[in-house]
């Protein structure tokens, strides 16, 4: 045991044992944050708009506080992002956490002070759980190699503005750092090929115990190391390499891959983090369900998933949650989201303690890459680029491309055409573009080489209605999904490819 891991144990048992707490008063601590965010931002912009002076309950919290997106908030955070101070949250952002998904492209999600340890308690709490629950305090004897996007930030407004993990590069508590790898320096190279190069560079010699990161990342990172090196797997490089951390993409379609290039199956936590709030993490090697973070700055609601689309759904709070029913996810935070639909389903696995998965999206989506690509980027790319090249469409859907047979995984867009375009290539080309244009995070995958431009996969003439029909779906309200996360339906698409 190295001195590091001596004197982490302790620390890391006190930690835990705070966790088993909250676990134990999660509906309490609810109630109580409910009021002292109320308390907190009744002087705001927004609590005098919303009569935080007269919530005393949650019943009055749901008359004042309506359900919001994006759309509904943003007069309030344009507001914050020009520079003015008590909008949503007493003073001004510390950060704006810039994002992308919704009608109006690019997102700035307020960070503020208090909001921040959030994030960083978050997953030094899921990393200390891992220690104190396992035993095991040997990640911190050797290097953590952590793949995020780059910690350079602009400033929106006077705030430093970047994405949610460059951010969190500037607040790694010091008794991390000298642990963590790549360097600031290769952080902030933009190019993905070029930045994994460097990574491999800079973390081929040294004694990797621990790696964080989406896993499509992950895995390239391993395959590009035993390239580098001729080895079969990865701990004939990294032989103490433990554990793995990951979160924001589903691992499933991963798991297989990645455990044969390890050599083994590794302990892995899962973390729920947003740009939005540090939500939940994997608090037991064997359970999946994550335990919600009910003590750190951030009030729930769930709305039954079935009801969102209503106009005045059910608004619940944690202790009128069932185990086994989907939810939307409704966060109220300490940097000024209030009644914020973040867009995420929820199912909780246990109520005792309040443990949860994520079940999906509210709408159908991809995010396989961590693109949050969603339905209406897109039809916006297709109508376009239809227009353009003087085509139409009967039906299409798309879906990802994780492992292909060779080359750069990529997004599979399975069209049946009414009018096929006469350049198929230059079409599929300017299609690429025109989401490039609709998805800040799909144009980052591109330009980083983490993907390769889209596949249009031509179908045959009644291809989703035979689809539909076999499905028992065809006709009433049944849709064809936009897109999934999934291959499922590309699969069941694959008989009608044309040649």
């Amino acid at each position: 045991m190295g001195f590091k891991s001596f004197v982490i144990k302790p620390f890391a048992a006190f930690v835990s044992r705070g966790i088993d707490q909250w676990k134990k008063t999660a509906v309490a601590d609810q109630d109580k944050w409910m009021l002292e965010l109320v308390s907190a931002a009744k002087s705001t912009k927004f609590g005098q708009d919303h009569h935080f002076d007269q919530i005393t309950d949650y019943e009055s919290f749901k008359k004042h506080v309506p359900v919001l997106d994006y759309e509904d908030l943003k007069p309030y955070i344009e507001k914050a992002t020009k520079g003015e101070s008590d909008v949503l949250w007493p003073g001004k952002p510390r950060y704006f956490a810039k994002t992308s998904g919704t009608t109006s492209g690019v997102k700035y999600i307020p960070i503020s002070n208090e909001s921040m340890s959030n994030h960083i308690n978050g997953a030094r709490g899921a990393m200390l759980n891992y220690v104190a629950k396992t035993g095991d305090a040997s990640i911190f004897d050797g290097k953590m190699i952590f793949l995020s996007g780059s910690p350079e930030l602009d400033q929106k407004g006077g705030v430093p503005t970047g994405r949610l993990s460059g951010i969190v590069n500037h607040e790694v508590p010091a008794w991390i750092k000298g642990n963590q790898l790549p360097s600031y320096a290769t952080n902030c190279i933009e190019d993905w090929e070029e930045k994994l190069e460097k990574i491999i560079d800079e973390t081929l010699k040294e004694d990797m115990r621990l790696i964080s990161g989406i896993p499509p990342w992950v895995q390239m990172y391993f395959e590009r190391v035993l390239e580098r090196t001729g080895k079969k797997t990865v701990l004939e490089v990294f032989p103490n390499f433990s554990l793995f951390i990951y979160g924001g993409v589903n691992f499933e379609p991963y798991r297989a891959k990645l455990e044969q290039l390890i050599g083994k199956r590794i302990n892995s936590v899962e973390l729920y983090p947003a740009s939005e709030g540090f939500i939940a993490f994997q608090d037991d090697q064997k359970d999946s369900g994550m335990i919600l973070n009910t003590d750190s700055g951030i009030f729930y609601e769930f709305i039954p998933a079935e009801e969102y689309f209503n106009e005045n759904p059910t608004r619940l709070k944690l202790d009128q949650v069932e185990v086994g029913k989907d939810y939307a996810l409704i966060i109220n935070n300490n940097a000024g989201l209030w009644g914020y639909s973040i867009g995420d389903l929820v199912r909780f696995t246990s109520l005792n303690p309040y443990k949860l998965v994520v079940s999906g999206r509210i709408k159908h989506f991809i995010s396989a890459f961590g693109e949050h690509v969603i339905g209406k980027e897109v039809e916006e790319a297709m109508k376009a680029v239809a227009e353009k090249h003087s085509v139409s469409t009967i039906e299409y859907t798309v879906a990802p491309q994780v492992n292909p047979d060779s080359g750069l995984p990529y997004h599979e867009w399975l069209v049946e055409f009414a009018t096929m375009p006469s350049d198929m290539g230059a079409f599929a080309a300017d299609l690429d573009l025109a989401m490039t244009k609709q998805n800040i995070y799909y144009e980052d995958l591109i330009t980083g080489n983490i993907l390769r431009p889209l596949v249009i996969t031509p179908l045959a003439a009644d291809a989703f209605r035979n689809y539909m029909k076999s499905e028992g779906k065809l006709g009433g309200q049944n849709k064809v999904p936009r897109l999934s996360n999934d291959r499922k339906i590309a699969d069941a698409m694959e008989q009608y490819r044309l040649s």
